[in-house]
């Protein structure tokens, strides 16, 4: 089944849609507030398919995503009592736990973790507005991680060129089912523990 490759197809065409930079903008926003798609999905094939703004797709995955954090932190520090209930109804609850026990270790390193690394972004950002941290340190840091991420995927995208992009064809079916067979074993490991 090329189901992975089919997607991928999918986003090369829309990579260099006239629109693309806004759908990219607001993916990168809706992702750091609630959406579960990795904003690197659209950000890779478009640099991929237009190099030469690789470094512009970059700032503006990183731009918005972080304007998407403040949006996430704000919801946190003003609704999080209205959020409570469907934490629980979906099954955040334990881990909205887990990551105030990693802010009151980490303090705001954690948000460079999460912002950098592939973890959801979005509870971290809902979790620093819930614990009020400092709004200014919260947007540098979340600018530096946020930023590192994404010029490293479309530098990677650069350095990689046309055969790079011949490779993620040939083998995107394997490289999705093997990121779906290491969520569900990571998930299992997860409720295990």
């Amino acid at each position: 089944m090329r189901l992975f490759t089919r997607m991928y197809e999918i986003a090369m065409k829309w990579s260099v849609h006239r629109h693309a930079p806004r759908y990219l903008a607001g993916m990168s926003f809706a992702e750091s507030s609630f959406f579960p798609i990795p904003v690197d999905v659209m950000l890779a094939p478009m640099s991929l398919a237009q190099p030469r703004k690789a470094w512009q797709f970059a700032f503006i995955a990183t731009f918005f995503s972080v304007l998407g954090g403040v949006a996430g932190y704000l919801l946190g520090y003003l609704a999080m009592d209205l959020l409570e209930p469907w934490l629980h109804t979906l099954g955040y609850w334990d881990r909205y736990q887990k990551i105030l026990s990693w802010f009151n270790e980490w303090g705001i390193w954690v948000i460079f973790i999460a912002g950098f690394s592939p973890v959801p972004y979005k509870l971290f950002t809902v979790t620093a507005g819930a614990l009020t941290m400092a709004l200014i340190p919260f947007i540098l840091i979340s600018f530096i991680a946020r930023g590192a991420r994404f010029y490293a995927v479309s530098g990677l995208m650069l350095w990689g060129g046309e055969s790079m992009e011949k490779k993620l064809h040939k083998y995107m079916d394997l490289i999705g089912w093997a990121v779906v067979v290491l969520a569900v074993l990571t998930y299992i490991i997860y409720k295990i523990q």
